[in-house]
Protein backbone atom coordinates (compact mmCIF):
# COMPACT_ATOMS: atom_id res chain seq x y z
CA UNK A 1 0.00 0.00 0.00
CA UNK A 2 1.36 3.42 -1.00
CA UNK A 3 0.32 6.38 1.08
CA UNK A 4 0.05 9.84 -0.44
CA UNK A 5 1.63 12.74 1.43
CA UNK A 6 -0.05 16.11 1.73
CA UNK A 7 2.93 18.43 2.04
CA UNK A 8 0.68 21.39 2.80
CA UNK A 9 -0.54 19.57 5.91
CA UNK A 10 2.94 18.80 7.22
CA UNK A 11 4.43 22.16 6.18
CA UNK A 12 5.12 23.56 9.71
CA UNK A 13 7.11 20.58 11.06
CA UNK A 14 8.75 20.10 7.64
CA UNK A 15 9.97 23.71 7.60
CA UNK A 16 11.38 23.34 11.11
CA UNK A 17 13.14 20.08 10.21
CA UNK A 18 14.69 21.65 7.09
CA UNK A 19 15.81 24.66 9.15
CA UNK A 20 17.42 22.30 11.69
CA UNK A 21 19.37 20.55 8.95
CA UNK A 22 20.41 23.88 7.44
CA UNK A 23 21.67 25.18 10.78
CA UNK A 24 23.76 22.06 11.27
CA UNK A 25 25.29 22.36 7.78
CA UNK A 26 26.03 26.07 8.20
CA UNK A 27 27.66 25.42 11.55
CA UNK A 28 29.86 22.74 9.98
CA UNK A 29 31.01 24.71 6.93
CA UNK A 30 30.88 28.41 7.81
CA UNK A 31 34.18 29.89 8.96
CA UNK A 32 34.37 30.78 12.64
CA UNK A 33 33.90 34.54 12.57
CA UNK A 34 31.96 37.00 14.77
CA UNK A 35 29.16 36.90 12.17
CA UNK A 36 28.61 33.14 12.45
CA UNK A 37 26.55 33.30 15.63
CA UNK A 38 24.11 35.98 14.34
CA UNK A 39 23.77 34.07 11.07
CA UNK A 40 22.74 30.85 12.83
CA UNK A 41 20.33 32.81 15.02
CA UNK A 42 18.76 34.51 12.02
CA UNK A 43 18.34 31.21 10.16
CA UNK A 44 16.67 29.68 13.23
CA UNK A 45 14.39 32.67 13.71
CA UNK A 46 13.51 32.65 10.00
CA UNK A 47 12.60 28.95 10.20
CA UNK A 48 10.34 29.54 13.21
CA UNK A 49 8.63 32.52 11.56
CA UNK A 50 8.16 30.57 8.31
CA UNK A 51 6.57 27.69 10.22
CA UNK A 52 4.32 30.16 12.05
CA UNK A 53 3.33 31.68 8.69
CA UNK A 54 2.45 28.18 7.45
CA UNK A 55 0.19 27.67 10.48
CA UNK A 56 -1.51 31.00 9.83
CA UNK A 57 -1.96 30.06 6.15
CA UNK A 58 -3.53 26.74 7.12
CA UNK A 59 -5.95 28.53 9.44
CA UNK A 60 -6.83 31.09 6.73
CA UNK A 61 -7.51 28.39 4.14
CA UNK A 62 -10.33 26.94 6.20
CA UNK A 63 -9.67 23.42 4.93
CA UNK A 64 -8.44 20.91 7.48
CA UNK A 65 -6.16 18.46 5.63
CA UNK A 66 -5.07 15.06 6.86
CA UNK A 67 -2.36 12.74 5.62
CA UNK A 68 -0.64 9.39 6.25
CA UNK A 69 -4.02 7.67 6.01
CA UNK A 70 -5.00 4.00 5.82
CA UNK A 71 -8.20 2.72 4.20
CA UNK A 72 -11.32 2.03 6.23
CA UNK A 73 -11.34 -1.33 7.99
CA UNK A 74 -13.79 -4.15 7.40
CA UNK A 75 -16.29 -2.60 9.81
CA UNK A 76 -16.68 0.36 7.47
CA UNK A 77 -16.34 4.02 8.39
CA UNK A 78 -13.86 6.42 6.88
CA UNK A 79 -10.08 6.08 6.49
CA UNK A 80 -7.98 6.63 9.60
CA UNK A 81 -5.13 9.14 9.41
CA UNK A 82 -2.00 9.55 11.50
CA UNK A 83 -1.54 13.30 10.90
CA UNK A 84 -4.58 15.58 11.10
CA UNK A 85 -4.64 19.36 10.89
CA UNK A 86 -7.66 20.60 12.86
CA UNK A 87 -8.37 23.57 15.11
CA UNK A 88 -6.56 21.91 18.02
CA UNK A 89 -3.44 21.47 15.87
CA UNK A 90 -3.51 25.07 14.68
CA UNK A 91 -3.99 26.63 18.12
CA UNK A 92 -1.24 24.57 19.72
CA UNK A 93 1.04 25.18 16.74
CA UNK A 94 0.52 28.94 17.01
CA UNK A 95 1.18 28.91 20.78
CA UNK A 96 4.36 26.83 20.42
CA UNK A 97 5.83 28.81 17.54
CA UNK A 98 4.96 32.24 18.96
CA UNK A 99 6.69 31.24 22.22
CA UNK A 100 9.59 29.84 20.19
CA UNK A 101 10.25 33.34 18.82
CA UNK A 102 10.81 34.52 22.40
CA UNK A 103 13.01 31.50 23.20
CA UNK A 104 15.18 32.08 20.11
CA UNK A 105 15.70 35.71 21.08
CA UNK A 106 16.66 34.69 24.62
CA UNK A 107 19.04 32.10 23.16
CA UNK A 108 20.79 34.81 21.15
CA UNK A 109 21.93 36.53 24.34
CA UNK A 110 22.64 33.26 26.15
CA UNK A 111 24.97 32.09 23.37
CA UNK A 112 26.76 35.43 23.22
CA UNK A 113 28.25 34.66 26.64
CA UNK A 114 30.21 31.76 25.15
CA UNK A 115 30.67 28.27 26.51
CA UNK A 116 27.78 26.83 24.46
CA UNK A 117 28.15 25.63 20.84
CA UNK A 118 25.62 27.66 18.86
CA UNK A 119 25.08 25.19 16.02
CA UNK A 120 24.19 22.31 18.31
CA UNK A 121 22.00 24.59 20.45
CA UNK A 122 19.87 25.85 17.57
CA UNK A 123 19.70 22.39 15.97
CA UNK A 124 18.40 20.81 19.18
CA UNK A 125 15.98 23.69 19.73
CA UNK A 126 14.50 23.27 16.23
CA UNK A 127 14.21 19.50 16.76
CA UNK A 128 12.23 20.12 19.94
CA UNK A 129 9.95 22.55 18.11
CA UNK A 130 9.41 20.00 15.32
CA UNK A 131 8.14 17.48 17.85
CA UNK A 132 6.03 20.08 19.65
CA UNK A 133 4.28 21.08 16.41
CA UNK A 134 3.81 17.47 15.29
CA UNK A 135 2.37 16.21 18.57
CA UNK A 136 -1.07 17.92 18.52
CA UNK A 137 -1.57 16.65 14.94
CA UNK A 138 -0.71 13.05 15.87
CA UNK A 139 -3.67 10.72 15.63
CA UNK A 140 -2.07 7.35 16.23
CA UNK A 141 -0.33 6.02 19.30
CA UNK A 142 3.04 5.47 17.62
CA UNK A 143 3.31 8.97 16.20
CA UNK A 144 2.13 10.36 19.53
CA UNK A 145 4.93 8.66 21.47
CA UNK A 146 7.59 9.48 18.86
CA UNK A 147 6.59 13.15 18.73
CA UNK A 148 6.58 13.38 22.52
CA UNK A 149 10.08 11.93 22.69
CA UNK A 150 11.23 14.29 19.95
CA UNK A 151 10.15 17.10 22.27
CA UNK A 152 11.88 15.59 25.30
CA UNK A 153 15.20 14.15 24.11
CA UNK A 154 16.82 17.35 22.75
CA UNK A 155 15.96 19.19 25.98
CA UNK A 156 18.29 16.90 27.96
CA UNK A 157 21.21 18.00 25.79
CA UNK A 158 20.15 21.67 25.84
CA UNK A 159 20.11 21.60 29.64
CA UNK A 160 23.66 20.24 29.87
CA UNK A 161 25.16 21.92 26.80
CA UNK A 162 26.97 24.64 28.73
CA UNK A 163 30.54 23.49 29.31
CA UNK A 164 31.86 23.03 32.85
CA UNK A 165 28.45 23.71 34.41
CA UNK A 166 27.96 21.13 37.14
CA UNK A 167 24.48 22.41 38.02
CA UNK A 168 23.34 22.10 34.40
CA UNK A 169 24.69 18.56 34.15
CA UNK A 170 22.89 17.60 37.35
CA UNK A 171 19.64 19.12 36.07
CA UNK A 172 19.99 17.27 32.76
CA UNK A 173 20.53 13.95 34.56
CA UNK A 174 17.46 14.46 36.75
CA UNK A 175 15.35 15.42 33.76
CA UNK A 176 16.63 12.41 31.81
CA UNK A 177 15.84 9.92 34.57
CA UNK A 178 12.36 11.33 35.14
CA UNK A 179 11.61 11.39 31.42
CA UNK A 180 12.79 7.81 30.91
CA UNK A 181 10.55 6.61 33.71
CA UNK A 182 7.56 8.55 32.40
CA UNK A 183 8.10 7.23 28.89
CA UNK A 184 8.31 3.65 30.13
CA UNK A 185 5.12 4.08 32.14
CA UNK A 186 3.26 5.64 29.22
CA UNK A 187 4.50 3.02 26.76
CA UNK A 188 3.13 0.30 29.03
CA UNK A 189 -0.26 2.01 29.04
CA UNK A 190 -0.15 2.55 25.26
CA UNK A 191 0.70 -1.11 24.69
CA UNK A 192 -2.31 -2.12 26.79
CA UNK A 193 -4.58 0.13 24.72
CA UNK A 194 -3.24 -1.46 21.56
CA UNK A 195 -3.69 -4.92 23.02
CA UNK A 196 -7.31 -4.14 23.92
CA UNK A 197 -8.27 -2.72 20.54
CA UNK A 198 -5.81 -4.11 17.98
CA UNK A 199 -5.30 -0.64 16.50
CA UNK A 200 -2.95 2.30 16.97
CA UNK A 201 -5.21 4.94 15.37
CA UNK A 202 -7.00 6.95 18.02
CA UNK A 203 -10.38 7.04 16.27
CA UNK A 204 -10.39 3.24 15.92
CA UNK A 205 -9.28 2.84 19.54
CA UNK A 206 -12.29 4.95 20.56
CA UNK A 207 -14.67 2.99 18.32
CA UNK A 208 -13.53 -0.40 19.60
CA UNK A 209 -13.56 0.62 23.24
CA UNK A 210 -17.10 1.93 22.86
CA UNK A 211 -18.73 4.96 24.39
CA UNK A 212 -21.47 3.61 26.60
CA UNK A 213 -21.82 3.73 30.40
CA UNK A 214 -18.91 2.10 32.24
CA UNK A 215 -20.46 -1.35 32.61
CA UNK A 216 -21.38 -1.48 28.94
CA UNK A 217 -17.95 -0.18 27.99
CA UNK A 218 -16.27 -3.09 29.67
CA UNK A 219 -18.73 -5.49 28.10
CA UNK A 220 -17.85 -4.13 24.66
CA UNK A 221 -14.18 -5.05 25.00
CA UNK A 222 -12.80 -8.08 23.15
CA UNK A 223 -13.71 -11.41 24.69
CA UNK A 224 -11.44 -12.68 27.42
CA UNK A 225 -10.02 -9.29 28.39
CA UNK A 226 -10.02 -8.66 32.16
CA UNK A 227 -12.17 -5.68 33.10
CA UNK A 228 -9.32 -4.04 35.02
CA UNK A 229 -6.96 -3.84 32.04
CA UNK A 230 -8.59 -0.73 30.63
CA UNK A 231 -8.40 1.01 34.01
CA UNK A 232 -4.71 0.16 34.33
CA UNK A 233 -4.06 1.41 30.78
CA UNK A 234 -5.79 4.72 31.43
CA UNK A 235 -3.97 5.26 34.74
CA UNK A 236 -0.58 4.51 33.17
CA UNK A 237 -1.15 6.85 30.22
CA UNK A 238 -2.28 9.62 32.58
CA UNK A 239 0.78 9.04 34.78
CA UNK A 240 3.09 9.28 31.77
CA UNK A 241 1.64 12.61 30.69
CA UNK A 242 1.59 13.82 34.31
CA UNK A 243 5.38 13.48 34.37
CA UNK A 244 5.64 15.57 31.18
CA UNK A 245 3.52 18.45 32.52
CA UNK A 246 5.01 18.27 36.06
CA UNK A 247 1.72 17.37 37.71
CA UNK A 248 1.76 16.22 41.33
CA UNK A 249 2.95 13.66 42.44
CA UNK A 250 5.33 13.67 39.47
CA UNK A 251 6.55 17.23 39.99
CA UNK A 252 9.64 16.85 42.14
CA UNK A 253 12.11 17.45 39.29
CA UNK A 254 10.82 20.89 38.31
CA UNK A 255 12.59 23.20 40.77
CA UNK A 256 16.12 21.81 40.39
CA UNK A 257 15.87 21.39 36.63
CA UNK A 258 14.53 24.89 35.99
CA UNK A 259 17.19 26.45 38.20
CA UNK A 260 20.05 24.39 36.76
CA UNK A 261 19.12 24.86 33.12
CA UNK A 262 19.92 28.02 31.13
CA UNK A 263 17.05 30.51 31.30
CA UNK A 264 15.96 29.93 27.66
CA UNK A 265 15.69 26.20 28.37
CA UNK A 266 13.70 26.89 31.53
CA UNK A 267 11.32 29.02 29.45
CA UNK A 268 11.09 26.22 26.89
CA UNK A 269 10.26 23.67 29.59
CA UNK A 270 7.74 25.99 31.22
CA UNK A 271 5.78 26.76 28.06
CA UNK A 272 6.66 24.74 24.94
CA UNK A 273 7.34 21.37 26.57
CA UNK A 274 4.33 21.82 28.84
CA UNK A 275 2.10 22.77 25.88
CA UNK A 276 3.25 19.65 24.02
CA UNK A 277 2.45 17.47 27.02
CA UNK A 278 -1.01 18.94 27.37
CA UNK A 279 -1.59 18.60 23.62
CA UNK A 280 -0.90 14.88 23.82
CA UNK A 281 -3.02 14.47 26.93
CA UNK A 282 -5.98 16.33 25.41
CA UNK A 283 -5.73 14.37 22.15
CA UNK A 284 -5.75 11.02 23.96
CA UNK A 285 -8.55 11.93 26.37
CA UNK A 286 -10.86 13.65 23.87
CA UNK A 287 -10.39 11.22 20.97
CA UNK A 288 -9.21 7.77 22.04
CA UNK A 289 -10.85 7.76 25.50
CA UNK A 290 -13.73 10.14 24.86
CA UNK A 291 -16.31 7.49 25.76
CA UNK A 292 -14.64 6.70 29.07
CA UNK A 293 -14.75 10.08 30.78
CA UNK A 294 -16.37 8.48 33.81
CA UNK A 295 -13.13 6.56 34.28
CA UNK A 296 -10.50 9.27 33.79
CA UNK A 297 -12.26 12.53 34.71
CA UNK A 298 -12.18 11.95 38.53
CA UNK A 299 -8.47 11.07 38.32
CA UNK A 300 -7.72 14.26 36.39
CA UNK A 301 -9.74 16.35 38.88
CA UNK A 302 -7.75 14.95 41.81
CA UNK A 303 -4.47 15.54 39.95
CA UNK A 304 -5.53 19.14 39.30
CA UNK A 305 -6.27 19.78 42.99
CA UNK A 306 -2.98 18.27 44.15
CA UNK A 307 -0.97 20.06 41.46
CA UNK A 308 -2.30 23.57 42.00
CA UNK A 309 -2.15 23.26 45.80
CA UNK A 310 1.35 21.78 46.10
CA UNK A 311 2.71 24.12 43.41
CA UNK A 312 1.42 27.21 45.18
CA UNK A 313 2.59 26.09 48.63
CA UNK A 314 6.09 25.36 47.33
CA UNK A 315 6.20 28.69 45.49
CA UNK A 316 5.49 30.51 48.76
CA UNK A 317 8.85 29.37 50.17
CA UNK A 318 11.06 30.29 47.21
CA UNK A 319 13.64 33.06 47.24
CA UNK A 320 15.12 32.31 43.80
CA UNK A 321 13.34 33.85 40.82
CA UNK A 322 13.55 30.86 38.47
CA UNK A 323 12.59 28.37 41.21
CA UNK A 324 9.56 30.51 42.03
CA UNK A 325 8.53 30.50 38.37
CA UNK A 326 9.12 26.73 38.31
CA UNK A 327 6.71 26.02 41.15
CA UNK A 328 4.33 28.65 39.84
CA UNK A 329 4.40 26.74 36.55
CA UNK A 330 3.45 23.56 38.44
CA UNK A 331 0.49 25.38 39.98
CA UNK A 332 -0.53 26.68 36.56
CA UNK A 333 -0.54 23.09 35.30
CA UNK A 334 -3.17 22.38 37.93
CA UNK A 335 -5.33 25.22 36.63
CA UNK A 336 -5.00 23.86 33.08
CA UNK A 337 -5.90 20.33 34.23
CA UNK A 338 -8.97 21.46 36.18
CA UNK A 339 -11.44 21.84 33.26
CA UNK A 340 -10.48 18.40 31.95
CA UNK A 341 -11.83 16.97 35.21
CA UNK A 342 -15.28 18.11 34.09
CA UNK A 343 -15.00 16.18 30.80
CA UNK A 344 -17.60 18.33 29.09
CA UNK A 345 -17.59 19.24 25.41
CA UNK A 346 -16.01 22.63 26.09
CA UNK A 347 -13.60 21.45 28.80
CA UNK A 348 -10.68 21.08 26.41
CA UNK A 349 -11.41 24.54 24.98
CA UNK A 350 -11.13 26.10 28.45
CA UNK A 351 -7.82 24.33 29.10
CA UNK A 352 -6.39 25.40 25.74
CA UNK A 353 -7.50 29.01 26.24
CA UNK A 354 -5.81 29.14 29.65
CA UNK A 355 -2.65 27.56 28.22
CA UNK A 356 -2.45 30.06 25.35
CA UNK A 357 -2.81 33.07 27.65
CA UNK A 358 -0.44 31.58 30.23
CA UNK A 359 2.21 31.03 27.53
CA UNK A 360 2.48 34.74 26.75
CA UNK A 361 2.63 35.79 30.42
CA UNK A 362 5.15 33.18 31.50
CA UNK A 363 7.44 33.59 28.50
CA UNK A 364 7.51 37.33 29.22
CA UNK A 365 8.39 36.76 32.87
CA UNK A 366 11.31 34.51 31.90
CA UNK A 367 12.48 37.11 29.39
CA UNK A 368 12.68 39.79 32.09
CA UNK A 369 14.45 37.33 34.41
CA UNK A 370 16.99 36.74 31.64
CA UNK A 371 17.47 40.49 31.31
CA UNK A 372 18.04 41.01 35.05
CA UNK A 373 20.34 37.97 35.31
CA UNK A 374 22.87 39.86 33.13
CA UNK A 375 23.72 41.96 36.22
CA UNK A 376 22.59 39.70 39.08
CA UNK A 377 24.10 36.22 38.79
CA UNK A 378 22.45 34.87 41.93
CA UNK A 379 19.02 35.80 40.56
CA UNK A 380 17.46 35.97 44.02
CA UNK A 381 14.18 37.79 44.51
CA UNK A 382 15.99 40.44 46.54
CA UNK A 383 18.08 41.20 43.45
CA UNK A 384 14.91 42.67 41.91
CA UNK A 385 14.57 45.21 44.70
CA UNK A 386 14.62 48.68 43.19
CA UNK A 387 14.45 47.46 39.59
CA UNK A 388 11.95 50.22 38.85
CA UNK A 389 14.70 52.79 39.58
CA UNK A 390 17.43 51.01 37.59
CA UNK A 391 15.34 49.85 34.62
CA UNK A 392 11.80 51.24 34.71
CA UNK A 393 10.70 49.57 31.47
CA UNK A 394 11.81 46.10 32.59
CA UNK A 395 10.22 46.58 36.03
CA UNK A 396 6.88 47.66 34.57
CA UNK A 397 6.92 44.75 32.12
CA UNK A 398 7.69 42.20 34.86
CA UNK A 399 5.07 43.74 37.14
CA UNK A 400 2.49 43.41 34.39
CA UNK A 401 3.41 39.77 33.73
CA UNK A 402 3.25 38.90 37.44
CA UNK A 403 -0.09 40.66 37.87
CA UNK A 404 -1.39 38.79 34.84
CA UNK A 405 -0.28 35.47 36.34
CA UNK A 406 -2.01 36.45 39.58
CA UNK A 407 -5.21 37.29 37.70
CA UNK A 408 -5.46 40.88 38.95
CA UNK A 409 -6.36 44.04 37.01
CA UNK A 410 -4.89 45.58 34.92
CA UNK A 411 -3.54 42.17 33.92
CA UNK A 412 -6.92 41.20 32.54
CA UNK A 413 -5.52 38.37 30.41
CA UNK A 414 -4.87 36.22 33.47
CA UNK A 415 -8.20 37.21 34.98
CA UNK A 416 -10.08 36.20 31.83
CA UNK A 417 -8.20 32.88 31.74
CA UNK A 418 -9.17 32.06 35.33
CA UNK A 419 -12.78 33.12 34.75
CA UNK A 420 -13.04 30.79 31.75
CA UNK A 421 -11.70 27.86 33.78
CA UNK A 422 -13.85 28.70 36.80
CA UNK A 423 -17.01 29.00 34.69
CA UNK A 424 -16.35 25.67 33.00
CA UNK A 425 -15.90 23.92 36.34
CA UNK A 426 -19.06 25.45 37.84
CA UNK A 427 -21.16 24.59 34.79
CA UNK A 428 -19.77 21.06 34.98
CA UNK A 429 -21.17 20.64 38.48
CA UNK A 430 -17.83 20.34 40.32
CA UNK A 431 -18.43 23.00 42.94
CA UNK A 432 -15.79 21.59 45.27
CA UNK A 433 -13.15 21.90 42.55
CA UNK A 434 -14.19 25.52 41.94
CA UNK A 435 -13.72 26.27 45.67
CA UNK A 436 -10.23 24.73 45.63
CA UNK A 437 -9.38 26.76 42.53
CA UNK A 438 -10.54 29.98 44.20
CA UNK A 439 -8.51 29.25 47.37
CA UNK A 440 -5.39 28.51 45.35
CA UNK A 441 -5.83 31.70 43.37
CA UNK A 442 -5.76 33.64 46.63
CA UNK A 443 -2.63 31.75 47.77
CA UNK A 444 -0.92 32.60 44.50
CA UNK A 445 -1.60 36.29 45.02
CA UNK A 446 0.90 36.41 47.89
CA UNK A 447 4.09 35.47 46.10
CA UNK A 448 3.20 37.31 42.89
CA UNK A 449 2.42 40.53 44.78
CA UNK A 450 5.46 40.10 47.07
CA UNK A 451 7.74 39.89 44.03
CA UNK A 452 6.01 42.86 42.41
CA UNK A 453 6.43 44.94 45.57
CA UNK A 454 10.19 44.32 45.53
CA UNK A 455 10.42 45.95 42.13
CA UNK A 456 9.41 49.32 43.61
CA UNK A 457 11.25 49.05 46.94
CA UNK A 458 14.33 51.23 47.72
CA UNK A 459 17.12 50.40 45.28
CA UNK A 460 20.56 49.00 46.16
CA UNK A 461 23.69 50.22 44.40
CA UNK A 462 23.71 49.42 40.66
CA UNK A 463 25.82 46.53 39.41
CA UNK A 464 27.57 46.70 36.02
CA UNK A 465 26.44 44.28 33.33
CA UNK A 466 28.44 41.46 31.79
CA UNK A 467 28.98 43.01 28.38
CA UNK A 468 26.66 40.79 26.34
CA UNK A 469 24.01 42.06 23.91
CA UNK A 470 20.63 42.51 25.56
CA UNK A 471 18.72 43.91 22.58
CA UNK A 472 17.32 40.46 21.59
CA UNK A 473 16.06 39.96 25.15
CA UNK A 474 14.48 43.41 25.09
CA UNK A 475 12.71 42.52 21.84
CA UNK A 476 11.52 39.26 23.45
CA UNK A 477 10.10 41.17 26.40
CA UNK A 478 8.35 43.57 24.03
CA UNK A 479 6.84 40.73 21.98
CA UNK A 480 5.50 38.95 25.06
CA UNK A 481 4.21 42.22 26.50
CA UNK A 482 2.36 43.14 23.30
CA UNK A 483 0.71 39.71 23.14
CA UNK A 484 -0.29 39.83 26.80
CA UNK A 485 -1.71 43.33 26.35
CA UNK A 486 -3.63 42.15 23.28
CA UNK A 487 -5.11 39.26 25.27
CA UNK A 488 -6.03 41.67 28.07
CA UNK A 489 -7.78 44.10 25.73
CA UNK A 490 -9.31 41.53 23.35
CA UNK A 491 -9.51 38.08 25.01
CA UNK A 492 -11.80 36.95 22.20
CA UNK A 493 -8.64 36.53 20.12
CA UNK A 494 -8.04 33.34 22.09
CA UNK A 495 -11.52 32.40 23.23
CA UNK A 496 -13.05 32.46 19.74
CA UNK A 497 -10.12 30.52 18.30
CA UNK A 498 -10.36 27.64 20.78
CA UNK A 499 -14.15 27.53 20.85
Amino acid sequence: MTQSIDYAAIAPPLILAVAAGLVLLLDAFLPRTPRTLPTLGLVTLAGVLAALAAVVAQAARGARPRTFCVPADAAGGRPSCSFVVDDLTLVFGAVVLATAVVVVLLSWTQLAEGGIPAGEWYFLLLCTLTGAVTLPASRDLIMLVVALELVSLPVFALTALKRYDARGSEAALKLFLVSVISTAVMLFGVSLLYGLTGSVHLDRVAARLGGSPPAAQLASLPAGVPSGVLTVAVVLVLAGFAFKVAAVPFHFWAGDVYQGAPVPVAALLSVISKAAGFAGLIVVLTIALVGHAALWAPIVAVLAVLTMTVGNLLALRQRHAVRLLAWSSVAQSGYILAPLGVAGKSAASASIAYLAIYAAMNAGAFAVVMLVSRTRERDELDDYRGLAFRSPAAALALAFFLICLAGLPPGLAGLFAKVVVFREIVHGGLGWLAVVLAVNTVIGLYYYIAWTARLFAPAPLPVPGRGVPTRPVTIAVAVALLVSLAFSVAPQLVLSAVR
